[in-house]
């Protein structure tokens, strides 16, 4: 039954990423619902403390995402193994993304500004596998016909140039649309030929006797942090939940 599934739900060889993704969402979205109840002192959870010793959920998420990867390996990509190991691999993804600022900065900031780089990181990742799921191949491989992917070379320079705009995308400070341009080629090239971020690496080399240029730049991120600041907090806090407010110091008298 579930390679009938298989066949003909999903495109063939995807339904271990389908589970994983279904897993990893559900996961998250569960973490945060406790969370959020732990935070507020509500329900039946705490935090698991053993010894006085903070244990964070991004512990039993390296055990699962190491015991599904190396499972899903092993099992390859059909039967109800790989399916098992899928959905294991997901809900420690899911764990460990959830908390993939902690890692980031080395410190609990979980409910801190700082923390908002979790839910960012977990939406791009389930957009990015959607876009998987979705038919899309790094560098648009399914669109070659038959005799375009006999010619290899091709596609070697189509790797190499596509990899080169998201360095570029990159060292521009645009790291979404760098991680988006690995499977949407025209997506780096945008980014790669946009003006850079002020405060990227590219524009600190670049633009340091570029006075012009340099001001263009502070102007467009500017304009683009004020459209869009807003609106990414609200979905931010809809999903992950308000940070902590830190409180305003007050001058000494």
């Amino acid at each position: 039954m579930g390679h009938w599934f298989d066949k003909n739900i999903v495109e063939p060889g995807k339904l271990p990423l389908l589970l994983a993704l279904a897993s990893f969402v559900l996961t998250f979205a569960i973490t945060r619902v406790i969370t959020r109840m732990i935070r507020a002192g509500k329900g039946p959870f705490r935090n698991f403390t053993p010894g006085g010793v903070h244990v964070h959920h991004v512990v039993p998420g390296v055990v699962l995402s190491v015991v599904g990867g190396f499972g899903a390996v092993a099992s390859g990509r059909h039967g109800i193994t790989a399916g098992i190991c899928a959905v294991v691999f997901g809900m420690g993804a899911g764990l460990v993304l959830d908390e993939f600022a902690l890692i980031l900065h080395l410190d609990d900031v979980y409910w801190t500004e700082q923390g908002r780089q979790s839910v960012e990181v977990v939406v791009l990742t389930a957009a990015l596998v959607l876009l998987v799921l979705g038919g899309f191949s790094p560098l648009g491989v399914n669109e070659l016909s038959d005799d375009e992917q006999q010619g290899r070379i091709g596609v070697v320079l189509t790797l190499v140039v596509n990899f080169l705009f998201v360095l570029i995308s990159l060292f521009k400070g645009k790291t979404r649309m760098a991680v988006v341009g690995t499977l949407i080629p025209f997506v780096a090239l945008f980014g790669a030929i946009r003006l850079a971020r002020p405060t990227s690496m590219w524009a600190k080399r670049f633009y340091r006797n570029r006075h012009r240029a340099r001001s263009r730049a502070v102007l467009r991120a500017y304009h683009h942090d004020v459209r869009w600041a807003g609106p990414r907090r609200r979905f931010q806090d809809l999903i992950g939940g308000a940070p902590d407010r830190v409180p305003t110091p007050t001058p000494k008298p």
